[in-house]
């Protein structure tokens, strides 16, 4: 049976965990879901002072994945605990993507959310999405195409606004208020 409920999801992360042939010392992780998380469907958080690692998994990449298809995203994140553990360091690099090739555990999970932003080089066809209002999509003018150094704009995808500025950034929110 699928997990319906946030514990319930980590129960079953710890308990698969325990199924995956791999050299990771499972007391010395702490499991977490977030509900904040937008574009990745996990975490791994190393704490080098004590040498503890947090297996964050996030709730909604659960809800869209469904099981099955999430336990990848158990076997990459506990590929990064690995690592931690055994080198103080990880990341997507050869090592990591030749344990994660043994686990059967994607490189990379999928996007499971769509982003309601866009970052646009004005002149060439870059694009960069991004789901919050971060320093870039308020101060669009202030970043530059790292292809060809043009000035960046911002699209609200849903709505379709746009703006260059700060001033144009708090004036589509203002217009967007409760769609933003």
């Amino acid at each position: 049976m699928e997990p319906t409920t946030r514990e319930e999801l980590l129960t079953a992360a710890e308990r698969y965990a325990r199924t995956v042939p791999i050299e990771v010392d499972l007391s010395g992780i702490d499991w977490e879901c977030s509900d904040r998380a937008v574009r990745r469907a996990g975490a791994c958080i190393y704490n080098r002072r004590t040498g503890n690692v947090t297996i964050r998994l996030t709730w909604s990449a659960y809800r869209s994945f469904g099981w099955e298809e999430f336990t990848g995203t158990i076997r990459h994140e506990l590929t990064h605990a690995w690592e931690f553990q055994q080198f103080g360091e990880s990341g997507h690099g050869g090592r990591f993507a030749e344990k994660a090739r043994e686990l059967d555990a994607p490189r990379h999970c999928r996007s499971f959310s769509d982003a309601r932003l866009r970052l646009c080089c004005s002149s060439c066809d870059r694009e960069a999405r991004r789901y919050r209002a971060s320093k870039a999509v308020k101060r669009p003018a202030k970043r530059r195409c790292g292809s060809c150094g043009s000035r960046y704009h911002v699209k609200h995808v849903e709505s379709g606004h746009s703006w260059r500025t700060h001033a144009g950034y708090l004036i589509a929110r203002k217009k967007l208020d409760e769609d933003w």
